[in-house]
């Protein structure tokens, strides 16, 4: 069991070891800093997302007001092919929760 005093000196390993699954404390801090940048990468895809989103939405609103439909079935086969074609199969999942995300939201 570690003490205050041993946590404040750093020796306590066996923490880095706990949040990262490293083995090594030279392991937990390429870790610790890869998952640093990973968050940091994940808050600015899910701001590209939400701004994907609001522009779906205004090309829904003018299509929808133009008389047409609010989904263009032959430009989310083109999405999902430009997925699939960069990302393998895996894309195509990644598309299609994007393209559900950006339905509907009128």
């Amino acid at each position: 069991m570690s003490t205050a005093a041993d946590t404040a000196t750093g020796t306590d390993k066996n923490a880095s070891a706990d949040r990262t699954g490293a083995r090594t404390e030279a392991a937990a801090d390429v870790i610790t800093g890869a998952r640093e940048r990973i968050d940091a990468l994940d808050d600015r895809i899910i701001g590209l997302v939400q701004e994907r989103m609001a522009i779906s939405a205004v090309i829904q609103e003018a299509r929808i007001a133009s008389g047409g439909r609010r989904v263009n079935l032959s430009r989310e086969m083109d999405v999902l092919g430009h997925y699939r074609d960069a990302l393998g199969k895996p894309g195509t999942s990644l598309a299609m929760t994007l393209l559900e995300l950006c339905r509907g939201r009128i």
